[in-house]
């Protein structure tokens, strides 16, 4: 990759991730009203669904801004968003969970964009790579 462009998956990868760290801090900050909205929904244990989100949106976000295991995380990632469409945001003849589900999707396509094509040469993964193939040289 040119110089001018290897801050580009980078930059991507931090953008992506942006939106997941926000919200995971987010529910950080008041897990009780998200264990509410997840109880309402109709789903079981809120709180550990909220532990759950959490540990995604936060540890993934972080990860996938290192590029640390990105196509592993960017998948998960992915699933995440597209579950959350179909389970929170699943209303679609109300504009604003219209609205959300489509952001989710396309969150989710992003991602499996970097699952497709990797990190980027600013990665934690490319330096591993590198390190590897020079031990094996």
């Amino acid at each position: 990759m040119s110089s001018d462009t290897r801050y580009i998956p980078l930059l991507g990868r931090v953008l992506i991730a942006a939106i997941f760290l926000i919200s995971g801090l987010g529910k950080i900050a008041n897990p009780g009203m998200i264990a509410g909205y997840i109880s309402a929904m109709g789903l079981p244990l809120p709180y550990v669904g909220v532990a759950i989100a959490i540990i995604v949106e936060v540890a993934g976000s972080l990860l996938l801004i290192a590029g640390y295991q990105t196509r592993l995380v960017a998948l998960v990632l992915a699933a995440f968003s597209i579950a959350t469409a179909v389970l929170f945001h699943g209303a679609l003849g109300d504009q604003n969970q219209f609205i959300h589900f489509f952001k989710n999707i396309a969150m989710a396509g992003g991602l499996l964009q970097v699952v497709a094509f990797g990190a980027g040469s600013l990665s934690v993964d490319a330096i591993r790579q590198s390190r590897k193939t020079i031990a094996t040289a």
